[in-house]
Parts: C-alpha cells; structure tokens; sequence
C-alpha cells in the first residue's frame, strides 16, 4: 500500500510545529509563540518510528487571524484531515479546554479516521493531572509530550507504531527518540533521491502560483498579500520518470523591511533553503521588473555557487499589446542587464496564474541536469586556459609587483550530496592573490565559450598558490 500519512491538528500555538519538527528529526517548521505561524501545510517522513509514514503539520485550525488568512488556513488543515490515515490532536495541557478545541473534537468525532489525543507542553508531572478535564473530548487514546523537552516520545511512537502496523505501513530500520538535526546538513544523494528544487524570490512574485501551476492543485495558499508563504515548504513531485523535491520559500524582504522576528525566521529559512538545493528557481514578477532585492537574491544563489534558472513570471502584464518577439527581446535584455552575476542561467518565460510555461521549466532543469558534467578533461583544460593566458596575458600586480602563472588545472566533482554536481575548477598558480576579479571573469569565460549548452551551472574557480622550488 502507499505510505500511511499522518495529520497533526489544534488549534494556534499548542505546540503542532514543534511536535512535527520532533517526529522528522528535522527542524522545518517555524517554531513561534505567535499564532498563525503555520499557513501551509508541511509534509516530511516520520523518523521516530518503526514503521514507514509521512506526517503533515497544518495551520491552526478555528482561531480569527489577524491577517485575513484563517479560512485558508482551515481549508488548508481539512485537505489535510480528508487525506489522512491517522490524526494526531494536540491540545496545551496547560491552558484550559477552549471551545475552539471542543469544535475540533467534535469535527474529528464525525471522521472514522483514528485520532490520538496529544496534551502537550507537558514540561512535568504536574501538567498531567489536567487530564480529567481534557477527558472531556471523548477520545480513548491520549498521550503526555512536552516537544520542548523531548518528553513522551517513546509513549507517542509506540502509539504510532500500534496503528500504523494494522494500516499494513512497511517496516524501517529508524532509530527511536531521533533528535533534531540541522536542516543544512547534507544528505548522501542515491538513484533515487529527487532533484531539490528550491523555488525564491521576493514576496508576491508568484512563488506559490509557480507551485500551484506545477502541481495543478491548489498545494500552496496564494495570496496577493506578500508574506503569505512563511516556512520553507517541500513537496515531492513526479513529471514522468523524475521525481523532484519542490522547496517552496517564503518571499525575501530587504533587511529593512523585515517587521517581526518571524519574517526574519523565514528570510532564513529561504536562503538556507538555497543551500540546500539542487538548483535554484529565481522567480522574477516581470510586470514590476528586476528589483534591488531580486538582485540580491539572485547574488545570494551566485555566492552559493548554485545552479540557476531565471523565471520569468506575469508574462502577460509586460507591455501585452506589443509583438510577441519584441517583448521576449525586451524581457531578455532587461534581465541580463540587470542580473548580470547569473549570466550562466537560462530564462523560462511563463504565466503561473494562467499555467503557461511549466513544460519549458522542466525541459531547463532536464538539460541543466544533463550537461551538468559537460567540462574539458584535464589535458583539454589546461591547453584552453594556457591558450587564453597566451593571447591576454594577466597585468602585473600593482603592490607586490608580480604577474598570476598557471601551473596547473584540474577539475573536482562532488556526486555525493547533489543530483546536479557543479565542477570546481581547480587553478594551481604562484600566488592565489595576483587573480583579479576582472581577470578571472575572463577565465571563467573562456571555460563557458568551450563547454557546449552546460546553460545553467556556474563556473566555480579555486585558486591555489603553489611554492615552487627552482
């Protein structure tokens, strides 16, 4: 059968996020004491149990937000409860039972799906004795968990483990009482692990239509209210034979801009999410041009050294009465104008809202991801970059009085953590400080003027002096 899934469920700031960082071992969900915080939902495999399920954490459920997003949080939660084999209702053990927790219950109590009573925020025995009333809710199952501290995940896992056992979930070798671990630790690629794809750019250029097109399904809340996506959401997706991670992030405000200790928290979150990435999507809103953060998000992914393709989204607002080939013209040059430092990247025009352009997406990423190792062997390279020194020999160095020498060059690839590996190309010189920026610009031109296609993955030099004994 598929793998079980799991609902987490309550209402606003009982500690749902925390709980579902804790089952994943991972830290993905915004952890805050502000309610509302969770908007969309977070799906990830469950890692503290013997048996294969994934867990969904959802929106505060039943609670008035102050900005005009809780029935698309509620609708959100109830997509959730609909596809889900087991709940998990979170209440604070240490308020008292609200009405709005006795709504929820007695929505759950018309579903046939089983539901675990979870009180959290535990912290000692002494919150337990709250549970006379909370056995007012009429649920037989019910667990003690401070996700804080890490208490009663043994009693939760095994709970889990109980149902997902007779919902036949396959068996896995996890190790209990799993730890959160840092999200930017990398993991070891295999045949099957998904081409990440971390989807950026500033708030209210389209990210979460983007996916939504992708997906054909409203996955994501799309708002014309910027800041509406806050965690870093993945969303495994299938086109064909490939199977992909969506990294759906929140929009990215300047520094300046950024109004409350969550916002800064999602800002995080999206550049971690660029790290952690297989390539990169730098949706721009066309309709209002390249922008001084578009710049420097796009510097972020530069600096990252990740592959890059520019999404050129609202097509259809940019000057629609001119002709089709003018526009395209004006688009292009606009964006490598503008977005000079990702000249390698490829542009895909679209229209999220009308689902126009997914198709030439994928065919970027397909030909990125093919011609990722597209590079000279190391005899070829060295001939090429000599050749290039020969015809434009590097200036002297105007404080130490010296000239760049290129011993040797090679090539390092790293397949272990990524689907998509960025060559390092390797320069051994007499001293790393005679390469000049502008000079090295031109090496890394020359490297792109031989590599055929290979659009999209940046030329990464590592310069290395080199103490020569003669």
């Amino acid at each position: 059968m598929s793998t079980p899934t799991i609902a987490i469920v309550g209402r606003p700031n009982v500690g749902k996020s925390a709980i579902f960082n804790r089952m994943v071992a991972r830290r993905i969900a915004i952890v805050h004491d502000q309610p509302g915080v969770t908007r969309d939902r977070l799906t990830a495999p469950v890692r503290i149990t013997h048996y294969q399920a994934d867990v969904v954490d959802t929106g505060g459920i039943g609670s008035t937000l102050d900005d005009g997003f809780a029935s698309a949080v509620t609708r959100e939660a109830d997509i959730a409860l609909n596809a889900a084999d087991l709940i998990m209702f979170v209440c604070d053990c240490r308020d008292h039972l609200t009405p709005i927790d006795r709504n929820i219950a007695a929505q759950l109590h018309k579903s046939k799906t089983p539901v675990i009573l979870v009180l959290n925020k535990a912290d000692t025995d002494k919150q337990e004795l709250n549970l006379g009333e909370f056995s007012a809710l009429g649920f037989e199952e019910y667990v003690f968990t401070s996700a804080a501290h890490g208490r009663g995940f043994e009693a939760l896992a095994a709970k889990l483990d109980h149902h997902l056992k007779s919902l036949g979930a396959s068996p896995m070798a996890a190790e209990t009482n799993a730890t959160p671990e840092d999200e930017d630790a990398p993991e070891e690629v295999t045949p099957d692990s998904p081409i990440k794809v971390a989807i950026v750019g500033r708030p209210n250029a389209g990210k979460s239509s983007l996916v939504n097109a992708i997906l054909e399904d409203e996955r994501t809340i799309v708002s014309n209210i910027a800041g509406t996506t806050r965690d870093a959401i993945d969303i495994p997706y299938t086109r064909g034979e490939q199977n992909y991670m969506l990294i759906d992030t929140a929009g990215m405000r300047p520094r300046s801009r950024r109004d409350t200790s969550v916002e800064v928290f999602s800002a995080m979150r999206s550049e971690r999410a660029i790290r952690r990435s297989d390539i990169c999507l730098l949706v721009i809103d066309i309709a209002a041009g390249v922008t001084q953060q578009d710049r420097r998000i796009g510097s972020i992914i530069a600096k990252e050294s990740k592959p890059c393709i520019i999404i050129v989204n609202k097509f259809d607002l940019y000057f629609p009465d001119a002709p089709l080939s003018a526009r395209k013209d004006a688009v292009k040059e606009h964006i490598k104008e503008n977005l000079f430092f990702l000249d390698y990247a490829p542009i895909a025009i679209v229209s999220a809202k009308e689902g126009r352009g997914m198709q030439d997406i994928f065919k970027s990423i397909d030909r990125v991801k093919r011609d990722a190792l597209n590079m000279p062997g190391t005899g070829e390279l060295n001939r090429l970059l000599q050749r290039a020194m020969e015809m434009n020999p590097p200036g002297q160095h105007r404080v130490l009085r010296k000239r760049l020498k290129l011993f040797y060059a090679t090539t390092a690839v790293n397949e272990k953590y990524t689907t998509i590996p960025v060559p390092t190309y390797v320069l051994f010189v007499n001293d790393k400080r005679l390469l000049a920026d502008s000079y090295a610009q031109y090496l890394r031109n020359t490297i792109r003027s031989r590599i055929k296609g290979a659009a999209g993955i940046p030329i990464v030099l590592s310069p290395r002096s080199r103490v020569r004994n003669d």
